[in-house]
């Protein structure tokens, strides 16, 4: 059908950015503006779906493809559309081939109504999505061409093919829009050459091969969604190889680093990596889900990261596999005993790592690893608590906080200072039951709100009773909380100022490094910021950036950007939003519609949002619902996690300054973007178990 709508209307289209990721809009139709119009383009053939609901009166909507002729627009043709009449949802679902289209969404008699326009376009994928099914290639002298995307639900294309010869093999991957990474597999997966170059630049191996069956797999890095070009070609080579029956890797590839010196350097970047050096040393860095590591012989030295688990909670664990040895085989040194361990700097400071010993003597060397499976016996290396809400407690596990606790679950020669609102109290002034003793400064602890104590929740997720069979665990579990009210201009509250002196003197007065946590955004004065400078040692200060979805760290967050002791935190998802959507664990959470996290010039770490904590609600002055939240978000949330962390590290080395303390925490964090600092994610994802390693290095004397 043939839909007539002039030039300038399709020139006025708002432009959308539709992908595999489920993409929502809110707008607003009425007598002055009865059309809305969308625009969007298909680059592969792909299946679309569309809803419109949320409706306050009744709208339909069109689905229009843009029609060329000579590169002009002349008219769009309607191909699908949906009026159900009322307030009914509308939708549309329909296969699409590439090319420009429209979204029409039109109201009825000049109605004003609101909407929510919900969209996703997945392409076919012609290629295997795991190691079993991969898609069965020919490789000849003239490079062959394939294109095909990655990302979303797909984060991983498999290609299978034959040498009959030994052979000089080309592959590339180009014509990206998002980070995409290479590897070349021998016929047992094992990664015998990679190419991690970060954001859209191209990716390639070049590899001399004996005969055997190889698999080539393209991956999206941190769930970036792509289009790419697969490039490949296989010319007969005259070389001897001397490794042609795929059982060991060959030690050959342009993104692998040679070290002449004592220590191993670092992954092109950490995230599901794997490198080797000129020591016969092997590196492999897990992602933020749950990992297998296989080793592979060959190697004096094997070191394994597995960095932090979302999926711990699910049962799934970062693996090690020795399933090739008996338990009682090897020798191991655990970092958690007196001394114990080896010292290894991975390129972002020395850590103390875990090692045990084989009986050929090769060493293998790990941090972060759950469990470990034998042939004979599985061990667990990981701390867990009784409290029932533990594995809903994703936030804790992404960080590795339960492996941090093998080595501290806190000191009392570190003190916490809570600057937010109160604490919800009920009728008898006791605070929420999951809760710990709590100090507080002119007995101003009590929250005065109506609606709900957002200091409960910031309480609970730093320092919430643990192991002790109700609710969730805190993360610190030993050091001494100071709580003041410095939200809601009630007649008790605190400036910021105020409340600072009172907490630095208390934990002065008490030899304690502090910790003090700030939820919040605005209060700063000149004298909140003297009081900062003034304590560059004895006191970290973590803070939100911000809740406004934008390219400005929030005051008084900005001044990390000046103080080597604030630390300026933003919000990061988990494997799902709150609503059951798949993300992307570490993402910077960004809801067009409602909130996102803060980034910019000074943003130092990302931690999680959306997870459970303590909660009080009603009258919390004197009448407390308790209970608890499954959504404590914001970088509210996240600055309460990294403030948790940051307590565990000082209680391992309490020598440490409080800008010692910022520095490790950045320094071994997960990277999120690109490699090193950005100003979307900071220096990335707190990881509680690598920054207590590296401050129980300090602690025994390493540099």
């Amino acid at each position: 059908m043939q839909e007539n709508v002039p030039r300038k209307f399709f020139d006025l289209a708002t432009e959308l950015s539709i992908n595999t990721s489920t993409f929502s809009i809110n707008n607003t139709i009425n007598e002055l503006e009865a059309n809305n119009l969308y625009t969007f383009k298909i680059e592969e053939r792909s299946s679309f779906k569309l809803t419109l609901d949320d409706l306050s009166a009744d709208v339909g909507v069109k689905l229009i493809r843009d029609k060329n002729t000579n590169g002009k627009l002349d008219k769009g043709e309607t191909i699908a559309y949906s009026n159900n009449g009322g307030k009914r949802a509308e939708s549309i679902s329909k296969n699409l081939g590439a090319g420009n289209y429209y979204i029409q969404v039109s109201d009825y008699d000049d109605i004003e109504t609101n909407y929510r326009l919900t969209v996703s376009a997945v392409p076919f994928d012609k290629a295997g999505n795991s190691f079993n099914n991969a898609r069965r290639v020919a490789l000849k002298s003239r490079t062959k061409s394939i294109k095909d995307w990655v990302g979303g639900l797909d984060e991983n294309d498999y290609y299978k093919f034959n040498l009959n010869q030994n052979s000089n093999l080309n592959v590339a991957i180009d014509g990206l829009s998002g980070d995409a990474d290479l590897r070349l597999l021998d016929s047992k997966g094992n990664i015998l050459a990679s190419s991690l170059n970060a954001g859209s630049l191209n990716e390639v191996i070049a590899q001399t091969l004996g005969a055997g069956t190889y698999y080539i797999e393209v991956n999206s890095y941190n769930g970036s969604e792509t289009y790419y070009k697969l490039k490949f070609s296989a010319s007969p080579s005259s070389e001897k190889i001397p490794n042609s029956n795929n059982t060991q890797p060959i030690p050959t590839s342009a993104n692998n680093t040679a070290n002449t010196g004592t220590t191993t350097s670092s992954p092109t970047r950490a995230s599901a990596t794997t490198s080797q050096n000129a020591n016969n040393t092997r590196i492999e860095a897990g992602t933020l889900k749950a990992d297998t590591f296989t080793y592979q012989s060959g190697f004096s030295r094997t070191i394994f990261s597995g960095n932090g688990n979302v999926e711990y909670g699910n049962g799934i664990l970062d693996t090690l596999n020795l399933s090739d040895f008996a338990f009682s085989s090897v020798t191991f040194n655990y970092a958690d005993s007196a001394q114990g361990g080896v010292a290894h700097d991975l390129g972002n400071g020395i850590r103390i790592f875990d090692a045990l010993t084989l009986a050929n003597g090769s060493e293998i060397l790990f941090e972060s690893i759950e469990a470990i499976a034998f042939a004979d016996n599985t061990i667990y290396l990981s701390e867990t608590t009784n409290d029932p809400l533990f594995k809903q407690q994703w936030n804790l596990h992404a960080m590795g906080v339960h492996n941090a606790w093998r080595f501290t679950k806190g000191s009392k020669n570190v003190m916490i200072g809570i600057q937010d609102t109160g604490l919800g109290t009920n009728s008898s002034g006791n605070i929420h039951p999951d809760l710990r003793e709590t100090n507080y400064v002119g007995n101003n602890y009590i929250d005065e709100s109506n609606d709900f104590s957002h200091g409960t929740q910031v309480q609970g997720t730093i320092a919430a009773t643990s192991n002790n069979g109700i609710g969730g665990a805190g993360i610190n579990w030993i050091s001494n909380l100071i709580h003041i009210d410095v939200v809601g201009k009630n007649p008790l509250d605190y400036d910021l100022a105020t409340a600072t002196q009172g907490m630095i003197d208390k934990a002065n007065a008490q030899g304690k490094r502090l910790v003090i946590n700030m939820s919040l955004a605005g209060g700063y004065t000149w004298e909140f910021e003297q009081l900062i400078a003034n304590n560059q040692n004895n006191a970290l200060f973590v803070i939100a950036s911000g809740n406004g979805n934008k390219n400005n760290i929030s005051s008084p967050a900005d001044l990390a950007q000046k103080y080597g002791n604030v630390v300026a935190v933003g919000a990061s998802w988990g494997a799902t939003n709150y609503k059951g959507d798949a993300k992307t664990p570490g993402k910077r959470i960004s809801y067009p519609e409602w909130w996102g996290s803060n980034y910019g010039p000074g943003l130092t770490l990302m931690a999680p949002s959306e997870f459970v904590s303590s909660h009080a609600t009603g009258n919390v002055s004197n009448n407390s619902n308790f209970q608890y939240n499954d959504n404590f978000n914001g970088t509210s949330a996240s600055t309460a996690n990294v403030s948790g962390v940051a307590s565990l590290i000082w209680g391992v080395n309490p020598s440490l300054s409080a800008g010692q303390i910022k520095a490790i925490m950045s320094e071994t964090a997960y990277d999120l973007e690109n490699p090193g600092y950005d100003n979307k994610t900071g220096y990335g994802f707190v990881n509680a178990d690598a920054a207590v390693r590296r401050a129980l290095a300090l602690a025994r004397g390493f540099d």
